[in-house]
């Protein structure tokens, strides 16, 4: 497969070496090797999710991605994880062109990952948090606004994205609200270098989420979603169903024990040892914050997730989702996908060129 011809040139395509200036965001379970090649091939940039999967199943799929694809791709990493820097030495070990961090990863793992020529670009939610990894060497950031699906912040994307623009000088990503050409033009209009989506890359035929369930997101509207702290302890944006709505009305007691059951099956399905656990419970604590009570749930997440976005067990799992799921009504490839975006993005761009004297 060839991608289209690229039509926008931006800091963000230069830096990464891709056509496009779309990122397809590292989303748990649903980030896998067939949807990051398939963004990659159809000339976007496309990122594995790896913190649901063990070290053996990262490079596995680094593997398989390759064998799939020869353009650029990432990998995103939790920079509080407790095998972070081993994580890092296997995008070097691979070759892999970008390392993306849900949380600012330390100055000294930065450095290792540019002496490799990899670009490094954290996931930031505030503009005093782009100046920091800028500050430390950051490629990149990739900002994302309230509307976004998953950990979000309060503040929506069109008032956040201005801030970081004013606060640093490397490219920035917008994400959170986006899913056409449109908002890609918008994005670029602001001073934005390209847009990230999440759950416009999940609705694709390439996502490996079932069908049943991707049915289930496009029959949602603009208000179906709810951003909840009863999963784990933090602000989550997901759809509204109702285990979700019960969860909102149930106790800390009542959630106690499921909450233990799905810890015991993460550390099963992980593979971490107790101690593992801890010291990653200590540094998630360190690094965001979180009191006792949520980093006891936090290992919820990825159960929770799993449950609805592989299993299809909308009753035992969560479904993570942008409130764009509300404007969302089809299933196209990424290949499909891609283009389609970049030329509405052109056209958008070309009209409203009309409009100067």
């Amino acid at each position: 497969m060839t991608a289209a011809p690229q039509v926008l040139r931006t800091p963000f395509t230069d830096l990464v070496g891709v056509p496009h200036p779309i990122v397809q965001t590292g989303m748990g379970w649903v980030s896998g090797p067939r949807l990051v090649s398939g963004t990659a091939n159809a000339g976007g940039l496309g990122i594995l999710a790896s913190a649901t999967m063990t070290f053996a199943e990262l490079e596995k799929a680094i593997i398989e991605v390759k064998s799939r694809t020869d353009a650029p791709f990432g990998v995103n990493l939790r920079a509080d994880a407790g095998d972070a820097a081993d994580r890092c030495r296997l995008l070097i070990d691979h070759d892999v062109k970008v390392a993306s961090f849900a949380l600012a990863p330390k100055p000294e793992l930065i450095a290792t990952l540019k002496e490799h020529g990899i670009v490094v670009m954290p996931s930031i939610g505030a503009a005093k948090h782009a100046k920091k990894v800028a500050s430390w060497g950051a490629d990149a950031v990739m900002v994302q606004g309230g509307e976004g699906g998953g950990h979000t912040g309060p503040v929506p994307t069109t008032l956040l994205l201005p801030t970081v623009l004013d606060a640093v000088d490397i490219p920035v990503v917008a994400a959170g609200g986006f899913f056409d050409g449109r908002g890609l033009a918008a994005a670029l209009s602001y001073g934005a270098a390209g847009i990230g989506m999440g759950t416009r890359f999940l609705l694709t035929s390439d996502s490996a989420v079932p069908d049943a369930v991707k049915q289930l997101y496009l029959e949602r509207g603009l208000t179906d979603t709810v951003v909840t702290a009863k999963v784990d302890g933090m602000p989550h944006r997901m759809l509204r169903t109702e285990l979700v709505e019960e969860l909102e009305e149930s106790s800390a007691v009542k959630r106690m024990g499921p909450t233990v059951k799905r810890t015991l099956a993460f550390k099963r399905e992980s593979g971490m040892s107790w101690g593992q656990l801890l010291k990653d419970g200590r540094e998630m604590r360190k690094q965001q914050g979180r009191t006792l009570a949520q980093m006891t749930l936090a290992a919820n997440t990825p159960m929770m997730l799993k449950a609805g976005l592989v299993d299809g067990d909308t009753s035992a799992g969560v479904l993570a989702s942008g409130q764009v799921v509300g404007v969302i009504d089809d299933l196209p490839s990424c290949e499909e996908l891609v283009p389609r975006i970049v030329a509405e993005a052109a056209d958008e761009l070309r009209r409203v060129s009309t409009y100067v004297l």
